[in-house]
């Protein structure tokens, strides 16, 4: 039996108007809705819990690891700096030596400048070592930063207090640095003070260094200047009248005080002491009681030390005393010579002055000679 399809129209009693149905529709919707959303918000809360995070409260942004910063490597540094001697003078050749923690000790040699270099030195703690035959080792140390040029302040070498001499070195080269040295004490930045080390274990010097200390000495202006005050002063009280008076007295009083003055230094203080190898300079001892360095002093012109370092008596002044007072008969006025009385008496003057002046050197001169080095300190 077929199936009929039968429209059923509702009675009048089951009609809803169309607003009705509208309103209805739209409720049921809504509902619909609701529960869709409903339930997809449920789904991504159970699937991915970093959402329910980011609910809560703002996150950092994520970083990408091509913006992570990356280690800055330190940059090599460089060092720099001169070397000069207590005169401020330049020192070619001087070894430098730079050390640094974990690292190979490196070395390098002042130029002609006295200027050093070191490049591509690691950042960090370093300390350099700077020595020159016949001076004392300095060092200096600091901390490098990354990439900088460091310049050093100028490292100023002294004249070593204890020489210590190689095998196959020169002590002759030592001894031209010590002259050196010595050539420039002056007192009061004036008067020649030459024959006096302040260093006690000085070098002995060779038969030309010898009598380069006395020739600079005797050419030196001051010389001169003594000389022509001493003229002056015999001319004044009519000193040996033999000469008279006048210009050409006063001539042969000068001429015959710088012959004097030649006369002792290079008897008393080159040609003997290089045949007796001898020593002919003063060398302050600076230590001990009064009494004691009094003594020592006056000593000293009567004993001196020798060229292989050991005291003895010092026959270089005392007969370079009566040479110089034996020439002075040649060209001092026949009435004053007097013969051998006043060889002798020029000879013990010399020696009696040579004893004065050692005094005055140990215990007034150091003070005020400029470049002079205390033995101990090693400091003016």
């Amino acid at each position: 039996m077929p199936i009929c399809l039968q429209k059923r129209v509702p009675s009048a009693r089951h009609q809803r108007p169309p607003k009705a149905y509208f309103a209805a529709g739209k409720l049921a919707l809504s509902i619909c809705l609701l529960g869709i959303v409903s339930a997809s918000v449920l789904a991504r809360s159970q699937d991915t819990p970093a959402a329910s995070a980011a609910d809560n409260g703002p996150q950092p942004p994520a970083t990408s690891s091509s913006q992570v910063p990356s280690t800055t490597l330190p940059k090599p540094a460089s060092i720099t700096g001169t070397v000069v001697d207590k005169d401020g003078d330049v020192v070619a050749n001087a070894s430098i030596i730079l050390t640094q923690p974990d690292t190979l000790p490196r070395e390098s040699r002042s130029g002609g400048d006295g200027s050093f270099l070191f490049v591509n030195v690691a950042p960090g703690p370093f300390e350099i070592a700077v020595n020159s035959p016949g001076f004392g080792l300095q060092t200096q140390s600091g901390v490098l930063q990354s990439g900088e040029d460091y310049v050093a302040p100028p490292v100023q070498l002294v004249v070593a207090t204890t020489i210590e001499v190689e095998v196959n070195g020169n002590p002759a080269v030592v001894a031209e640095q010590q002259i050196h040295v010595e050539e420039k004490q002056r007192v009061l930045g004036v008067i020649p003070n030459f024959y006096v080390s302040y260093v006690p274990d000085a070098a002995p010097l060779n038969t030309r260094q010898k009598f380069q200390l006395g020739w600079k000495s005797t050419m030196d202006p001051f010389s001169f200047g003594i000389a022509a005050f001493i003229a002056g002063v015999e001319q004044a009280d009519n000193e040996f009248s033999g000469y008279g008076q006048g210009g050409q007295g006063y001539a042969k009083r000068f001429g015959a005080s710088y012959a004097d003055l030649v006369s002792g230094t290079f008897i008393g203080s080159a040609i003997l002491p290089s045949l007796f190898k001898q020593d002919p300079r003063y060398f302050y001892k600076g230590t001990g009681s009064r009494k004691s360095r009094f003594f020592y002093a006056v000593a000293s012109a009567v004993i001196c030390k020798g060229d292989n370092g050991r005291w003895q008596p010092n026959y270089s002044n005392m007969l370079g005393s009566l040479a110089a007072g034996g020439i002075s008969n040649l060209y001092y006025p026949a009435s004053d010579r007097n013969g051998v009385g006043l060889t002798f008496e020029n000879a013990l003057i010399g020696i009696g002055g040579s004893a004065a002046s050692a005094v005055v050197q140990e215990f007034f001169l150091r003070k005020i000679t400029p470049h002079s080095r205390d033995p101990q300190s090693g400091q003016n």
